[in-house]
């Protein structure tokens, strides 16, 4: 795995062998979407190797923050944080659940929440859930949730706004924006 474009372009990546990365093409569709995340802070739920928010350091934002609770991705993300000497980023060896009410707790927000749960369980219409009980989006920030493709997010949300839905094979993006 390797970051695409910016600072850390070529760079190679740890992966730990559990987890199921974010294809290259994902990726860039993601960052395509978002267009420039100069200065923005980025929270990345279910973080596996870091590849999603590393990939958003390089492009410029100012802040990463990491949510994983597998100790082999977490001992990954560590060692790719030293490999890319990467400044900014926070890691919680935490579940996301919990890691949000902490992040709520310590009044955090970010401008960007990426979340890639594993594909089964509708785990990311449960975290969507969840976010919504916690203020921490950033008042014009925008949650990407990364879910198989037979999972439907679209679903009326009393806090978030479905801007934009792609599937890239059995993978879907469903973006969301909070609402006014």
């Amino acid at each position: 795995m390797r970051i695409t474009t910016g600072k850390y372009r070529n760079r190679k990546l740890f992966m730990p062998k559990s987890i199921r990365p974010t294809q290259d093409k994902v990726r860039k569709a993601v960052f395509d979407i978002l267009g420039d995340i100069e200065g923005l802070s980025f929270l990345e739920l279910y973080a596996g190797s870091g590849a999603v928010g590393f990939e958003a350091l390089s492009r410029g934002a100012r802040e990463l923050t990491m949510v994983e609770c597998n100790r082999d991705s977490v001992s990954a993300i560590k060692k790719n944080i030293a490999l890319l000497k990467a400044e900014g980023c926070n890691l919680y060896y935490l579940e996301a659940e919990k890691a949000i009410k902490l992040l709520a707790a310590d009044s955090k927000s970010f401008d960007i929440v990426f979340l890639d749960p594993p594909y089964r369980g509708e785990m990311a219409k449960k975290i969507l859930h969840t976010l919504e009980g916690y203020d921490i989006l950033a008042p014009n920030g925008l949650i990407v949730a990364q879910h198989a493709k037979t999972e439907s997010l679209s679903e009326p949300s009393l806090k978030f706004s479905l801007i934009k839905e792609a599937k890239y094979g059995d993978t879907r993006l469903s973006i969301f924006r909070k609402k006014e």
